[in-house]
C-alpha cells in the first residue's frame, strides 16, 4: 500500500480508513510470524517426554533424565550384564565336584547323601570354607526360620552349606578371622585367613574355577587324601568345569593352604601353592520373556551383547538360551580383548556377541569403541560401582534398582527398577514411540505453516486481502501447537514400533516420508482453498454484501477442518489405517471434540470477534467434506513409494 502510494504521490496523506486497512495487515503479518514460529514444538517435546516418562514408571523404569527417554529409542546397540538382569539372580548350588567326583545336588536329600559319602575331613574342611570365607549371614528369624543376607552367589553357597549340615554360628565362633579380602572383580577371587581352634593358621580362597584352580598344586582325592595335582587330576578338573559351564551352570572352585606361624596380617594372602577342595555349580535360571525380548530387539535393528565376568562357556551356554549368540556370533574374554590392537578390534567388534571374564574397564573400552569408531547409540546396563564410567561414556546408562549401587544409579540415566532385561525392550519401545510422536507432530504442524502462509500470501498478492484473519489464525494456531502437542504427544506405543530400523546417530529427523506427506497435504489443501477463493461464490450462490464475509467463513471453516483430518492422518506416517486403536487414546478423542466444539462456537456464535458468519447445512457439510477429502489424499501419498 506505501509503494502504491508512493507511486501516486499520496504517500503524505492517509486517510483514517487506509490507517485502519495498514493496521489490519500489520496485525494480518504479525498472526503468520507468530504462526510460523513452531513454538509449540517444545511444548510437544515436553509433554510427549512426561507422558513416556510416567507410563515407563508404571512398566518399572525410572527415567532420571528426560532426554534419556528420546535417545533410547535411537539405540542400536544394547550391552547387557548376565547375572540379575537376563537371569533371574536366584541361584542354587546343582552339581559338585569334591574328592574328584561329581554329584547332582539339585534335588532335596542330595545334599544329606553327598554329606554321607565325603569323608569327615574333607566335609569339615568344606564347612570351614564355605562359612568363613564368605561376605554373607545366616541370621535367624521369628519362628526359628534362617534367613541369607549377601549377594545371590553367597547365599547359594551358605544355602548348599546348610543343607550339609553346617552350622554357621558353630563354625564362625570355632575360629577367628585374621585377614579379609573381599571379592576383586579383576581378580575374580576372594579369600581369608583364619586362626585354627587347635592353633595355626589357614587360607581360604574361592572364585572363578579357572583362577582358582590355577593357583593350586594339591587336590583331595577320591579317598580325602590330599595329594599333588598332576596333569591328568588337572585335566579332570578343567573338563569337570567346561561340563558344568556347557549346562549354563556358574562354576566356582573352593581352596585351602596352611600357612606358617610367621604370618602376618599386614601380608598379602599367597596367589599360590593352595589345595583345591573341590568345584560348585550354580544354577542361575533365564527370565521368562528374556528370549523373546532379545528376539523382538533383533528384529527391531538393535544389537543385544553380553557382558559378563562368568567363565566363558556359561557365558556362551546363557547367551545361545538367550538368543543372543549366534552361529556367526564371537564370544571372547576379557583379558584377549584387552590386548587386541585397533585394528584387530575394528574386525571383531561388529560380531562380538559375548564378553566373558570381563572387568569393568572392558566394558568401557567396548562401549567406547562402539559409540566413537561405529557411531553406534549405546544403551549399557551396570549394577557395582565399578561401572559408573561405563554408564557415563554410554548414551544412556541403566542401572539396575534392586541389585545396583547408589553410585551406579547416580551414574545412570534410567533405573530398572525391576533389574529385568524385557524391561529394558520396553524401555527402547517407548523412546521410539517418544521420538515419532514428535515427528508426526513436526509433521502435521508444518503442513498447517506451510498452507497458512502460502493462501495468506498469495491472496495478499493477488487479490489484496486475506482469507484468514489474525483471530482465526491465532485460533489455527492454537490447533496447532497447544492442542495438537497434546493429540499427537501422547500417542501409545505399538508393536510396530520395534518392526522398524533404530533411527541411529545420523538419522534426519524431517524423513523423506514426512516431506512427502507434508507436501502432498500442503499442496491438497492450498489447491481447495483456491479454488474455494475462485469458485466459492459461484459454487455456493453467494450474493449481496455478506458474500465476501460468508465466502471466507468457508474458506476458514474448511482449513480448520483440513486439519482435523489431517491430524488423525498424522496418528501414521506410513501405514493406511490411521482409525485403529484411536479409541483407546482418549485425549486424542478429547482433542478432536473439543476443537470441533469450539469451531461450532466460533462460526455460529463468535461473528464480530472472530470475523465470521453462521453458515447452512449445505456449507458446513461441504467444509467437512473438503476437509474429509484429505484422507483417501492421504491414503494414495502413503502408497507413493519413495
Amino acid at each position: 500500500m506505501f509503494g502504491r502510494k508512493l507511486l501516486e504521490g499520496s504517500h503524505r496523506s492517509w486517510s483514517g480508513e487506509e490507517a485502519r486497512e495498514v493496521l489490519e495487515y500489520f496485525a494480518i503479518a504479525v498472526t503468520i510470524v507468530v504462526v510460523a514460529v513452531p513454538e509449540g514444538l517444545p511444548l510437544a517435546v515436553t509433554l510427549s517426554l512426561a507422558f513416556a516418562m510416567k507410563k515407563m514408571m508404571n512398566d518399572k523404569a525410572l527415567v532420571r533424565h528426560p532426554a534419556a527417554c528420546e535417545t533410547m529409542g535411537s539405540a542400536t546397540t544394547i550391552c547387557s550384564d548376565k547375572t540379575g538382569t537376563l537371569t533371574t539372580n536366584r541361584m542354587t548350588v546343582v552339581k559338585t565336584c569334591f574328592c574328584m567326583n561329581v554329584k547332582d545336588v539339585s534335588k532335596p536329600g542330595d545334599a544329606s547323601a553327598l554329606c554321607s559319602e565325603m569323608p569327615n575331613s574333607v566335609l569339615k574342611t568344606l564347612l570351614q570354607s564355605i562359612f568363613n570365607n564368605t561376605s554373607g549371614e545366616v541370621v535367624a528369624t521369628k519362628g526359628k526360620k534362617r534367613e541369607m543376607l549377601g549377594t545371590p552367589t553367597e547365599t547359594a553357597i551358605l544355602e548348599f552349606g546348610l543343607a550339609l549340615g553346617g552350622d554357621f554360628q558353630a563354625e564362625r565362633q570355632a575360629g577367628k578371622l585374621v585377614k579379609i579380602e573381599p571379592f576383586n572383580s579383576t581378580k575374580k577371587l576372594m579369600g581369608v585367613v583364619l586362626e585354627l581352634p587347635e592353633g595355626g593358621l589357614r587360607a581360604h580362597t574361592k572364585g572363578a574355577s579357572e583362577i582358582i584352580l590355577a593357583a593350586c598344586d594339591k587336590v583331595v582325592n577320591s579317598n580325602g587324601d590330599v595329594v599333588f595335582m598332576d596333569e591328568t587330576l588337572r585335566n579332570n578338573l578343567n573338563a569337570t568345569i567346561e561340563q558344568f559351564a556347557t549346562e549354563a551352570l556358574r562354576t566356582l572352585c573352593l581352596a585351602y593352604m596352611d600357612l606358617e606361624n610367621g604370618f602376618s596380617p599386614d601380608d598379602a594372602i599367597p596367589l599360590s601353592g593352595y589345595t583345591c577342595i573341590g568345584i560348585v555349580g550354580i544354577k542361575d535360571p533365564v527370565r521368562p520373556g528374556v528370549k523373546e525380548s532379545v528376539a523382538l530387539c533383533r528384529s527391531a535393528g538393535v544389537t543385544v551383547r553380553m557382558v559378563t565376568g562368568d567363565n566363558i562357556n556359561t557365558a556362551k551356554a546363557i547367551a545361545r538360551e538367550c538368543g543372543i549368540l549366534t552361529d556367526d556370533g564371537i564370544a571372547i574374554e576379557g583379558p584377549v580383548f584387552r590386548e587386541m590392537s585397533q585394528e584387530e578390534m575394528l574386525k571383531v567388534i561388529p560380531k562380538l556377541q559375548v564378553m566373558a571374564r570381563s572387568s569393568p574397564l572392558d566394558k568401557h573400552t567396548l562401549v567406547k569403541q562402539l559409540r566413537t569408531t561405529f557411531n553406534e547409540v549405546v544403551a549399557v546396563t551396570g549394577d557395582g560401582t565399578n561401572d559408573a564410567p561405563a554408564l557415563h561414556e554410554a548414551d544412556i546408562g541403566l542401572a539396575m534398582g534392586i541389585a545396583g549401587t547408589e553410585v551406579a544409579k547416580e551414574s545412570a540415566d534410567v533405573i530398572i527398577l525391576d533389574d529385568n532385561f524385557s524391561t529394558i525392550v520396553t524401555v527402547a519401545k517407548w523412546g521410539r514411540s517418544v521420538y515419532i510422536n514428535i515427528q508426526k507432530f513436526v509433521q502435521f504442524q508444518l503442513t498447517v505453516n506451510i498452507v497458512a502462509l502460502v493462501v495468506n500470501f498469495a491472496s495478499a498478492c493477488v487479490t489484496g486481502s486475506a482469507p484468514l484473519t489474525a483471530v482465526q489464525l491465532l485460533w489455527v494456531n492454537m490447533i496447532m501447537d497447544t492442542l495438537g502437542a497434546l493429540a499427537l504427544a501422547t500417542e501409545p506405543p505399538n508393536d510396530e514400533l520395534m518392526k522398524r530400523a533404530p533411527v541411529g546417530r545420523k538419522g534426519n529427523f524431517i524423513s523423506n516420508v514426512m516431506w512427502r506427506n507434508i507436501l502432498g497435504q500442503s499442496l491438497y489443501q492450498f489447491l481447495v482453498i483456491w479454488f474455494l477463493q475462485v469458485y466459492g461464490k459461484t459454487i455456493f450462490r453467494l450474493d449481496g454484501p455478506d458474500a465476501n464475509l460468508t465466502l471466507n467463513t468457508i474458506i476458514f471453516n474448511t482449513f480448520v477442518f483440513c486439519q482435523l483430518f489431517n491430524e488423525v492422518n498424522s496418528r501414521e506416517m506410513e501405514k493406511i489405517e490411521v482409525w485403529e486403536g484411536i479409541l483407546d487414546n482418549y485425549v486424542f478423542v478429547t482433542v478432536i471434540g473439543v476443537t470441533l466444539f469450539f469451531q461450532i462456537i466460533i462460526i455460529e456464535y463468535l461473528g464480530t470477534f472472530a470475523n465470521t458468519t453462521p453458515l447452512s447445512f449445505a456449507q458446513w457439510f461441504a467444509s467437512v467434506f473438503f476437509g474429509f477429502l484429505g484422507m483417501p489424499i492421504a491414503v494414495h501419498l502413503k502408497k507413493m513409494q519413495i
